[in-house]
């Protein structure tokens, strides 16, 4: 994974409420297991027509709204527990997804997979949004190390809850076995103490 400290970016603005992970990824795209090409089937249903050709009006087939962190509407990633949501959603270009709610699985599946769920109050997120509607040039700033979200436009500036250990490995881009390798030498020196 890549490591991620700090980001500022432009924001797609999603404002639809209770996605699940089946409008996220569509369950006909499921068949292969390496994550690299999920996120040309992002939002497929949404996304395009059945001849595929590109849907008017849906958010990402429109060129002004762009950038590496989504901001979506109340309970996001809800439904199956699918991990290929968060693998669509990482391999289109998203980095960071802002919500008011997550579904507890989905939001495991996202820190597993170097994507950052940033969650705020419920009157944050539809100020976020309609700014985000209106005004897609803004850049928000996403800095982990202190939790912050901010949008020095509208004022805001939310801290976030992140555990501390998924904090860790998305600082230093881990995954679970990148951090037990990192902590080989500790490992074998309580093997060899222990013997």
């Amino acid at each position: 994974m890549e490591k991620f400290k700090k980001l500022t970016s432009t924001a797609v603005s999603l404002p639809v409420e209770n996605v699940d992970t089946d409008q996220i990824i569509p369950a006909r795209f499921l068949k292969a297991t390496s994550k690299i090409g999920f996120g040309e089937n992002l939002f497929r249903d949404w996304r395009y027509n059945s001849d595929g050709s590109k849907k008017e009006g849906f958010i990402l087939n429109e060129e002004k709204y762009s950038g590496k962190i989504l901001v979506a509407g109340e309970n996001f990633g809800c439904g199956s527990s699918r991990e290929h949501a968060a693998w669509a959603l990482e391999d289109y270009g998203f980095k960071v997804i802002v919500s008011s709610y997550f579904a507890d699985i989905f939001k495991g599946n996202a820190l597993n997979n170097g994507l950052l769920p940033i969650q705020i109050s419920s009157t944050k997120l539809t100020q976020l949004l309609t700014h985000l509607k209106e005004n897609p040039k803004s850049e928000l700033q996403v800095d982990l190390e202190n939790q912050r979200l901010s949008l020095n436009e509208i004022g805001l500036d939310e801290s976030f809850e992140i555990d501390s250990y998924k904090k860790m490995c998305l600082i230093n881009g881990y995954d679970d076995i990148d951090f037990l390798i990192s902590k080989k030498e500790s490992i074998e020196a309580f093997e060899a103490q222990n013997q």
